[in-house]
């Protein structure tokens, strides 16, 4: 038997109603409180991130093909979206999806109301079971075999400016030359929250009745959406070609400097400022690959290019969700430090006793060490509890609410990610475990004799 293991053993069994005991209780509780509210705060994070991204992909999926073109229109210039990805999706094994749009400008005018909005014209390959989960009321565009669908789905923001239900008929003025109009029913409603950038002025109707309106073929349309599967892609591929892509684009401003220090710094600048993302680094992949096999008059780009100020601020909720368990792990570690010096200052007789004895200052560490582990491991039991339970009420009782409009959904959303929990729990663990050591060196300090009469 380790006899380290077995004197902690019999320290911990004999503390029982002590002061001892009190500290005890203060490590465990401090450990569970800082793991649960970082599993806690994890798992809302993704769970926000996750919930704001599907309503973005619903609506633009993950990578837009257009024509390039110099200006900023609201509307697309047209060319023929039956290419070969989109004929033939198999070639590419991460593609789960491809659909054709295009967007018109208009303007909805009422008895006492005229609103600007853009038109989305889609198809019958519109992927609309990632579209209803939107939809809040009504049904879906009725596409006929001939001629174009006057049925339209508008958003609530949109309904209510107008004062409009389902079933409403509302004339749309397109902005062209000469204007025309068009009188369409309200088939559905639905809502994102994401205001600025869909519920204040997108109304999804035929792509037929755009392509009527601008004078195109069948086959034409201002874009392409494609859906991808992410989970196609090695995490791991990932990050060392998105590693040294970083360093290659960079690579020539460091060397041009004659400055060694100057090198170094910048070295250490670009390590520092590093920094992954998987969903990022994918679709960066996915676009290489697409682009490669299109016209060149054909411009690919990423939904998250597009929309770069909603996912720069996801980005910067996650790095402050690590702040947070930054602060956590700096405030365990600090509370195991004191608690094992209370511990090894309670115990300074002994420790005296076991040096007389012939016993090494490695062996006396040890018996601590194993006494904190214990500590963290009961923690981390009661953290995972603590903090799986609350997530657990979240997700199935939805007791937090939220504002929709300033954080686009009604309640705080919860992804399990369990990777994200062991990892948590092993940071915590590691950390601490670590930081263990550095009290327990002030046991080589102790004389034997004085600790002996240590009282």
């Amino acid at each position: 038997m380790n006899i380290s293991y077995f004197i902690s053993k019999r320290i911990r069994s004999a503390v029982a109603g002590s002061f001892s005991s009190t500290i005890h209780t203060v490590a465990v509780v401090s450990i569970a409180v800082g793991l649960a509210a970082a599993i806690v705060s994890f798992l809302i994070m993704h769970g926000f991130q996750n919930t704001v991204k599907e309503k973005i992909y619903s609506f633009s999926n993950h990578l837009l093909i257009t024509r390039f073109t110099t200006n900023n229109a609201v509307a697309e210039q047209p060319f023929d979206f039956k290419i070969d990805l989109y004929n033939h999706p198999e070639k590419f094994k991460f593609i789960k999806h491809t659909q054709e749009y295009s967007h018109k400008a208009g303007l909805i005018k009422t008895e006492n109301e005229v609103l600007g909005i853009v038109f989305k014209g889609v198809s019958k390959s519109f992927d609309r079971k990632m579209f209803d989960e939107n939809r809040v009321d009504g049904n879906f565009l009725n596409f006929p075999d001939s001629g174009y669908s006057h049925d339209i789905v508008i958003s609530r923001t949109i309904a209510n400016k107008i004062n409009a239900k389902v079933g409403d008929a509302i004339v749309i003025h397109f902005f062209q030359n000469p204007p025309r109009l068009r009188k369409l029913k309200i088939v559905g409603i639905y809502e994102t929250n994401l205001s600025e950038y869909f519920d204040n002025k997108v109304v999804i109707g035929d792509l037929k009745l755009v392509q009527q309106l601008n004078d195109w073929k069948e086959n034409e349309a201002g874009g392409l959406e494609v859906s991808v599967d992410l989970s196609q892609f090695n995490a791991l591929e990932l990050l060392q070609n998105d590693f040294s892509n970083y360093f290659n684009h960079i690579r020539e401003r460091i060397l041009s400097d004659e400055d060694e220090n100057h090198k170094l710094f910048a070295t250490l600048s670009a390590l520092w400022n590093y920094k992954f993302n998987f969903d990022r680094a994918a679709l960066d992949e996915v676009q290489r690959q697409i682009g490669e096999s299109m016209d060149y008059d054909l411009n690919i780009e990423t939904v998250r290019d597009k929309y770069i100020q909603v996912f720069e601020w996801l980005d910067l909720v996650k790095r402050q969700v690590r702040i947070l368990l930054g602060i956590i792990l700096t405030v365990v570690s600090v509370n195991m430090i004191s608690v094992i010096l209370i511990l090894v200052m309670e115990r300074i007789p002994m420790v005296g006793l076991l040096k007389t004895i012939g016993a090494q200052n490695r062996l006396i560490r040890s018996i601590f060490v194993f006494n904190g582990i214990n500590l963290i491991a009961k923690g981390l039991l009661w953290g995972n509890a603590i903090g799986l339970g609350l997530c657990l009420l979240q997700d199935r009782f939805h007791l937090l609410k939220l504002n929709p409009r300033d954080y686009y959904m009604s309640d705080v959303p919860i992804v399990w990610s369990w990777g994200t929990v062991i990892s948590l729990n092993l940071i915590v663990f590691v950390v601490v475990s670590v930081v263990l050591i550095l009290p327990t060196r002030f046991i080589s300090r102790i004389q034997p004799v004085k600790a002996i009469k240590f009282d």
